[in-house]
């Protein structure tokens, strides 16, 4: 079907899930589900944000596991919108006999996790009907289904218990009900999982179940202390990314779902149900600014477990445990979302060698302050560990951020971020002076300066030298290429050059000129040769929000404000965003809801409000552009008159 869009049927009714911006997000901070506006949640991992998915839809058919509770008669009208402050769905569907209101949420997790469901007559009279197919390990395990007082499911050490007062019948390996409900009306479903070797937990009250999640939404949104514009577009991305983070340890996931394509029909699809070094460090910064210094704290205890060892070992991917081995494999009896295959489960990045995360993670560890807890290592103790070790490795290929898989190159962005991890150790060791006990670990603490500052000082004139392509005005993909990269975008926001200098202007205008479709950026222009994957993408959100705080930036103040805007009205009606947006085809592509496209959208509103500069280098960082330009190495002047992308709707 064009865009992958259907309406879920019965189980055996072999059709695709809705679109993707036609999905909203619950959760209880451990894992997340995916409700759709006809009703059906498409896609829940229990227990964890990387468990199996029980139901997987969303990557196949109903056949797969899903659970729908809609009208049974024609639905006229459907609108829906979080509670304010909360991650609650309410769902009305006007129908000829009536309106209803169904309310979805999962409660603060205490000992299990649970999805509870709440249908409420507004109007009239409406005839419903619920149908829940359960199917353990991504679809291919259909369990045991008996009735003891509650539904229970089960299949080895998994089990799923549905507790309501509604009828139910069993038939097809699938549970349905049939109810009516009229205005005052609310009738209550109830799904737990817990382990199959435990007894059937004690139904609770849902009243109480819906006041202590709205209680905790409530309470968490309360602390926020952003006060510039757009604050409703920024608390709800707050709250995506509070959604998204993994309470037990502090980790926080990319996304809840796994292999939503870059494009429908491609093979660009990924598992984003892990944690990256790099968008948990991009994502501290947006927490500390808006004042969520207990969530960024967690996050230092989760990294400082996760990168224990060397700093050889450092890996650009971890498990919401800290776990390291994660394979890649492909789940092959599922079609995929829209016919896109293969569905993959694990991530092979996390063995390639992503330079860039070191300078991620030093920049993120200099604005976390050292605390007391059970590890007992200090950031400053691994900030210098990573340092030294990044002196000996600055200069070898990787496979950079956008984590390629045609080999390694020079990327320039790699390099930058090198530049950035010396830069911030410097700043930190300064800061540091005079706490060092003892004259062996003073002179220690000296050599290494001494180093990072010649290593930091011969990073900024290669990337100088070697990156920036004079012909086109503006610093590319890799030393020596000529293919331009939205990725030197965030070479201003990381204070490696100012904003005022002309190679950034040339930069953001060679990038707004060549790489914007429609009026968003495009990574780069994806050729299989360059990256060793086939099919191409959409254009990628995070990128756009770079745009934006680049424009303000260079003072473009209403080109930025424009296109923020115009990057707000591509959320969904609930105010999430994927990973990317084909504008071809009008509709969102990746995985969902993307947390690197909120932490861009929070930090481009910081950036508008005021909240938010670029730090400043240290000193004697940039000391080696006066031989740069003496050698005529900068790039010379920016060019004048660039053409600007245009900035219309798709």
């Amino acid at each position: 079907m064009a865009r992958g869009k259907a309406t879920q049927g019965q189980s055996g009714n072999r059709m695709h899930a809705a679109a993707i911006e036609d999905y909203a997000l619950i959760g209880d901070c451990e894992t997340g589900a995916l409700v759709s506006r006809e009703g059906s949640i498409d896609w829940l991992c229990w227990p964890s944000f990387s468990s199996p998915a029980c139901f997987a839809a969303l990557l196949g058919t109903c056949d797969h596991g899903f659970w729908k509770i809609a009208p049974k008669s024609k639905v006229k009208k459907t609108r829906r919108r979080y509670q304010e402050g909360t991650l609650i769905v309410q769902t009305v569907f006007e129908t000829p006999g009536g309106e209803v209101c169904v309310t979805d949420f999962m409660p603060p997790r205490r000992r299990h996790s649970q999805v509870v469901r709440m249908v409420h007559g507004e109007r009239g009279s409406v005839r419903m009907r619920m149908d829940l197919a359960i199917r353990f390990d991504y679809g291919r395990t259909v369990p045991w289904v008996t009735s003891c007082g509650a539904l229970r499911a089960v299949a080895g050490s998994d089990m799923v218990v549905l507790q309501t007062k509604a009828p139910l019948i069993g038939k097809d390996d699938t549970t349905t009900s049939e109810f009516t409900v009229r205005k005052g009306e609310t009738i209550s479903f109830t799904l737990t999982y817990c382990s199959s070797l435990e007894k059937i937990p004690a139904e609770g009250s849902t009243a109480k179940a819906l006041a202590d999640t709205q209680t905790f939404w409530k309470r968490w949104v309360g602390r926020s202390t952003y006060r510039g514009e757009y604050a409703e577009a920024v608390s709800r991305s707050l709250m995506t990314l509070k959604a998204l983070t993994y309470r037990p340890t502090g980790g926080i996931v990319a996304a809840v779902t796994t292999s939503l394509p870059e494009k429908i029909g491609g093979a660009r699809n990924w598992d984003y149900r892990y944690c990256w070094l790099r968008d948990t460090a991009f994502m501290l910064l947006v927490l500390l600014r808006g004042g969520y210094r207990d969530e960024a704290m967690a996050w230092r205890r989760w990294l400082l477990r996760a990168v224990a060892g060397s700093p050889d070992q450092v890996q650009t991917i971890y498990g919401i445990s800290g776990e390291r081995d994660i394979v890649e494999w492909q789940a092959d009896w599922l079609p995929g979302y829209a016919n896109s295959v293969p569905v993959r489960v694990g991530n092979g990045a996390a063995q390639q060698f992503q330079l860039d995360v070191f300078g991620e993670v030093a920049a993120a560890l200099a604005r976390m302050p050292d605390a007391e807890d059970d590890i007992r290592v200090s950031a400053w103790a691994l900030q210098a560990a990573l340092a030294n070790h990044l002196c000996n490795v600055w200069q070898l290929p990787d496979e950079g951020i956008w984590e390629v898989r045609g080999g390694a190159k020079q990327f320039v962005h790699s390099k930058v971020m090198a530049w950035v991890a010396l830069d911030r150790a410097i700043q930190m060791s300064e800061q540091n002076r005079g706490r060092e006990v003892g004259k062996t670990k003073k002179e220690a603490r000296e050599g290494d300066l001494r180093r990072w500052r010649k290593t930091r000082a011969a990073i900024h004139r290669e990337v100088c030298a070697k990156g920036f392509n004079i012909k086109l005005n503006s610093f590319v993909q890799a030393y020596g290429s000529t293919v331009l990269d939205a990725s030197c975008l965030r070479i201003a926001l990381v204070g490696f050059l100012p904003g005022s200098d002309p190679r950034i202007r040339g930069t953001v205008e060679a990038i707004e000129k060549k790489l914007m479709k429609d009026g968003l950026v495009q990574r780069y222009k994806t050729r299989q040769t360059d990256d060793g994957l086939a099919g191409g993408e959409g254009q990628f959100l995070a990128c756009s929000f770079w745009m934006v705080s680049n424009l303000w930036l260079i003072g473009r103040r209403g080109d930025a404000r424009s296109l923020f805007e115009r990057l707000l009205e591509l959320r969904n009606d609930v105010g999430l965003l994927s990973e990317e947006y084909d504008s071809e085809g009008g509709q969102m592509v990746g995985n969902f809801p993307q947390a690197l496209s909120h932490i861009a959208l929070v930090h481009a509103a910081f950036s508008m409000s005021g909240e938010w500069e670029p730090q400043l280098a240290g000193k004697g960082a940039c000391d080696d552009e006066r031989s740069a330009k003496r050698r005529g190495t900068n790039g010379g002047k920016a060019a004048k008159g660039a053409t600007k992308a245009p900035n219309k709707r798709s």
